[in-house]
């Protein structure tokens, strides 16, 4: 019966031209949940539907044709729509493609295929992608380890990579919860799952997926990255062929001066970082500012960059919000040292007062990465064992707005872009 329902669904989409317009605003005053109309934006691109992103409209609205199904498919996730003639569409498109207007409408073609990298038994209110996704009911894949290195994400258009340490050194938790019953339970599977790939080390298997990772996105794949899964990724490809880790990690010692052995030539952002050598200090690396930045919770925002829309469509994109100022939330990599970011990669959000990136993103081969510092827009600190993040409570949330932004991307990624 369901699939009967979508066969008709489809038929009346192809079949009909329309004569008038939904729009889905995105400012702040005219959307009430901007979070799910990102899923309704996905599910008419699965319904084989064109949609029209209008950068820097109204917040970075949608434009998609006028069927009652798509109405109604608003009034029952509860976000905002207008119903524009055909008129007041060309008009409003008119006003965008105004040489004198810094907006753009991309036009949106596919929806993407998405695949979360997340270990077995995670739930997903334990990464803040996997309960963005679900809130805004995007669907998605999980894959992990033995996935990527049979060559699974070669079917995904997009990649997001959960706070995972691609080191092999277990989240630097060593001296905290090294323990706890959680802490030796995962320990001991990341050790099983490694040996059963093969492999006598976590941090042998980590570097391969890592490396599987890098040849997905220059092939041209999307991967999107949050927490310690940014920087831990970039330290473990500039390592590669170096033992960085301490005994307790690995059985063994690390490579003498090892420092001294890294490449920075093989990571996709960062350079000249210095690593935390220390199993007791929860830290990776120089990368990070968690324990450098001194800002108060009450002041801790950071600013997203303006871009051109018609010559820069790509940061604008992954930009749209309805404010430019984004409250700050932390995590075991909540920030990015500026000094020590590529020159060839682009800042999208920054906290200037404080030297720090939180949002960065470029282009490695044929496809691109964005990293985003901290670990859940809505959870300040989130610590171990903390409650979920209850959406419903943040359905205009700015921060998990980039996130989606970042979902979107790839269905406008084939359209010819302007240099």
């Amino acid at each position: 019966m369901k699939k009967n329902l979508t066969i008709i669904l489809f038929l009346l989409f192809s079949i009909h031209s329309f004569a008038s317009y939904i729009l889905i605003p995105m400012d702040a005053e005219g959307q009430k949940n901007h979070l799910k109309a990102y899923g309704i934006t996905f599910w008419t691109l699965e319904k084989q539907q064109k949609v029209k992103w209008l950068l820097n409209y109204r917040g970075g609205s949608f434009l998609l044709p006028d069927f009652e199904e798509i109405q109604r498919e608003c009034q029952i996730r509860g976000v905002s729509f207008e119903v524009l003639s055909d008129s007041k569409a060309e008009q409003i498109l008119d006003e965008i493609s105004s040489p004198s207007q810094n907006m753009e409408a991309v036009v949106l073609e596919k929806a993407p295929k998405i695949a979360v990298y997340t270990p077995y038994g995670k739930q997903p209110w334990d990464d803040a992608v996997t309960m963005v996704l679900t809130y805004a009911e995007i669907p998605y894949d999980t894959v992990y380890d033995e996935e990527v290195l049979n060559d699974g994400l070669l079917l995904y258009d997009w990649l997001h990579l959960h706070h995972e340490d691609f080191t092999g050194q277990y989240g630097k938790f060593y001296r905290s919860f090294r323990s706890a019953a959680w802490y030796i339970e995962e320990k001991k599977a990341a050790e099983d799952l490694a040996a059963k790939l093969g492999y006598d080390k976590v941090s042998e298997a980590k570097l391969d997926v890592a490396l599987k990772i890098r040849d997905y996105v220059v092939g041209g794949g999307f991967m999107f990255a949050m927490c310690s899964a940014t920087d831990s990724f970039d330290i473990a490809l500039s390592a590669e062929g170096v033992d960085i880790c301490e005994p307790m990690f690995d059985g063994d010692g690390s490579d003498p001066n090892y420092q001294s052995k890294i490449d920075y030539n093989k990571t996709f952002a960062f350079k000249d970082f210095i690593l935390e050598r220390s199993p007791n200090v929860y830290e990776f690396s120089s990368i990070d500012m968690t324990q450098k930045r001194r800002i108060p919770k009450t002041t801790d925002y950071f600013t997203l960059m303006d871009f051109s829309a018609k010559w820069d469509p790509v940061p604008t994109m992954l930009n749209q919000n309805h404010t430019a100022l984004v409250k700050g939330f932390m995590g075991q990599t909540t920030s990015f040292t500026r000094e020590e970011i590529k020159s060839n990669v682009l800042i999208l959000g920054e906290n200037k007062t404080n030297g720090e990136a939180r949002y960065i993103h470029g282009i490695k081969g044929k496809g691109f990465f964005t990293f985003y510092g901290g670990h859940d827009p809505e959870d300040y600190t989130h610590r171990v064992g903390d409650p979920k993040t209850e959406l419903d409570l943040h359905p205009t949330s700015p921060g998990y707005r980039l996130i989606l932004n970042n979902v979107l991307f790839p269905a406008a990624r084939k359209k010819k872009q302007k240099t």
